[in-house]
C-alpha cells in the first residue's frame, strides 16, 4: 500500500524504520490503492511500534521489505521450526504477499486520520467491506471511478469547511498508482 523510495535515496524511510525499531510512533501518508477501502490516498496513519504478542491476524501492519514500506493487513502468524514468518495481504488485493520475517515487520496502523476525522482501524472486516475491496480490485474502471469521486466529495468538504487542499490531491491523475492504463496492483 504505501511505498516508498529505496532506503538509499531516502533517508526517511531508514529513520522511520529505526523509530519503530526502538519502539516509537511515526506518522505516514498512504499512497497506494491495495488497501482500499480501508486505507484511502492521503490517509495519514499512524503506525506504532509493536513486539510480535501485539500484533494479531485483522490488524493493519506495516512491513519493510526490500527498501519500501507496504501496509496490508495481517492474516496470519507462521511459526516455522527457526523463524516466525508473517502472511500479509492488501484488503484489495487478490494474493497474499510473500511471507515476511520478523524482523520486517515495523509496527501496527494504530489510527488513521482522514480529512477532519481519525478513527481506529477495525481488524474485522465486513461482508460488504469485502466486497467492494474485490470489485476494487478487479476492476480498473471502478477503482479509478471510485477514486475521482471519493476525491471531488474530500475536497468539496474540506472546501466547505474552510480549509485548503490544494497539493494532496490535485488532479485524479496526481495520485500515484491510479492511472487508467495501471494494470499491477502493486
Amino acid at each position: 500500500m504505501l511505498s516508498m523510495p529505496e532506503a538509499r535515496e531516502d533517508p526517511k524511510l531508514g529513520l522511520a524504520a529505526e523509530i519503530l525499531r526502538c519502539r516509537g510512533t511515526v506518522f505516514l501518508k498512504a499512497w497506494g490503492t491495495s488497501m482500499l477501502p480501508s486505507v484511502w490516498p492521503g490517509d495519514l496513519l499512524t503506525i506504532q511500534s509493536a513486539a510480535y504478542d501485539e500484533v494479531v491476524p485483522g490488524d493493519i501492519v506495516l512491513v519493510l521489505r526490500n527498501n519500501h514500506f507496504f501496509v496490508h493487513r495481517l492474516v496470519e502468524r507462521r511459526r516455522g521450526q527457526d523463524c516466525l514468518s508473517w502472511i500479509t495481504r492488501g484488503d484489495a488485493m487478490p494474493h497474499s504477499d510473500p511471507p515476511a520475517a520478523a524482523s520486517e515487520l515495523l509496527g501496527r496502523v494504530a489510527s488513521i486520520r482522514r480529512a477532519n476525522r481519525s478513527f481506529v482501524p477495525s481488524r474485522r472486516v465486513s461482508l460488504l467491506h469485502s466486497a467492494l475491496a474485490w470489485m476494487l480490485c478487479r476492476c480498473d474502471r471502478f477503482r479509478n471511478l471510485t477514486l475521482r469521486i471519493y476525491a471531488a466529495r474530500l475536497q468539496a468538504g474540506l472546501t466547505r469547511s474552510g480549509q485548503s487542499f490544494r497539493g494532496v490531491f490535485g488532479a485524479v491523475r496526481g495520485i500515484p498508482g491510479i492511472s487508467p492504463s495501471r494494470t499491477s496492483h502493486q
